[in-house]
């Protein structure tokens, strides 16, 4: 393994966006990272190179049998101009996980922070400095060997892309329309739910496509086996706030380990909000709302930090959260969150990596 990761600038830099046209996942930096792996060789040939198209045969493992994987996080500008990193850590570690089940080789932490590293601070100037812009951060891995046949692939590519982004909701910060899914199943335990991978997300897109034709952003799935207990959002893990406690699905192998779902837990317990992580049944949180003691519920993510939700429906039922504005926690969990990710306040928990 190399010491130092060449770089290759482009000869034929873009037009950066606006921050104010910036959106979400539609504009791509002038660089990117790709790095290779081999049975007998490992990770090798690191290098930084101008964003482009990449070369598979047709036969490309992952094109037949969708042995791949990603993930999300973000970089920040600072009030000082510097880069902030938030938890990357815990990408590094939740990558391995996804490695692990997927059965792809898994990358020494200190190799995907500096395959992160190097191609952030290529491409630094792209970082945004409007509020509540940043620079998002996709690594990916692949299976690239050509043949046609279900076993693990014997070669593969890591590649890391990066794109300046505003907010992921139209909606921005402001309350969201959940429509909770009882006909399509996303994830069951034992499978690939708590993997970070394509086909997970690939599984949800129909639901999602069915609730944004009735209105609603995003769709809340329901475990695979009993359809009743409340899994996650489809981008992002859920919490209820049911008699001033905190509850939000354990981690049960079908969901999802989010690295904000984490940091949220962390937070409110030191804050000394009264914390759960347990199966919740939806006709438990919609006799809450009924009886007045669900007062919030908002999704965690990397993409929206927090997202606050004003409707769930359910089976032909609509009921509205509190009085359908932001709650107390989740916008003191937003604030919290977003200074620390970008430097505006201290970091006790020393989560924030700057470049």
């Amino acid at each position: 393994m190399a010491t130092t990761i060449p770089v290759t600038r482009t000869t034929n830099p873009k037009a950066k966006p606006r921050d104010e046209e910036l959106g979400f996942g539609r504009y791509f930096t002038d660089h990117m990272f790709l790095m290779d792996a081999t049975a007998d060789q490992g990770w090798h040939n690191p290098r930084v190179v101008p964003y482009g198209p990449l070369t598979l045969e047709p036969s490309a493992a992952v094109l037949h049998y969708s042995q791949e994987i990603f993930e999300g996080l973000k970089a920040y500008r600072s009030p000082r101009g510097t880069t902030l990193l938030f938890r990357p850590d815990k990408n590094a570690a939740r990558l391995n996980h996804s490695c692990e089940r997927m059965c792809m080789p898994k990358m020494d932490a200190e190799l995907f922070l500096s395959a992160i590293t190097s191609v952030v601070s290529t491409d630094r100037d792209w970082v945004p400095r409007a509020p509540g812009t940043s620079l998002y951060i996709r690594p990916a891995m692949i299976a690239t060997e050509p043949f046609l046949g279900v076993r693990p692939s014997q070669s593969y590519l890591f590649f890391v892309i990066l794109s300046p982004v505003g907010a992921y909701y139209a909606e921005g910060f402001n309350p969201v329309k959940i429509l909770v899914e009882d006909h399509y199943v996303r994830a069951v335990r034992g499978g690939t739910g708590d993997a970070k991978t394509g086909g997970n997300y690939a599984a949800s897109l129909a639901a999602a496509e069915e609730a944004h034709h009735k209105g609603y952003t995003q769709v809340l799935w329901l475990d695979g086996v009993e359809r009743k207990y409340v899994e996650e959002v489809g981008s992002m893990n859920i919490a209820f706030v049911i008699d001033n406690e905190l509850v939000t699905p354990s981690l049960d192998g079908s969901t999802l380990a989010g690295i904000t779902r984490d940091t949220v837990l962390q937070l409110a317990r030191d804050w000394g909000v009264r914390v759960a992580e347990r199966q919740i049944s939806i006709n438990e949180v919609f006799t809450a709302v009924k009886n007045g003691r669900l007062s919030e519920v908002f999704g965690m993510g990397t993409a929206a930090v927090i997202s606050p939700v004003c409707e769930l429906s359910y089976k032909g039922e609509k009921l509205a959260i509190g009085d359908g504005t932001v709650g107390p926690l989740a916008q003191r969990l937003f604030d919290d969150i977003s200074a620390i990710q970008r430097g505006l306040k201290p970091d006790p928990y020393e989560w924030v990596a700057e470049i």
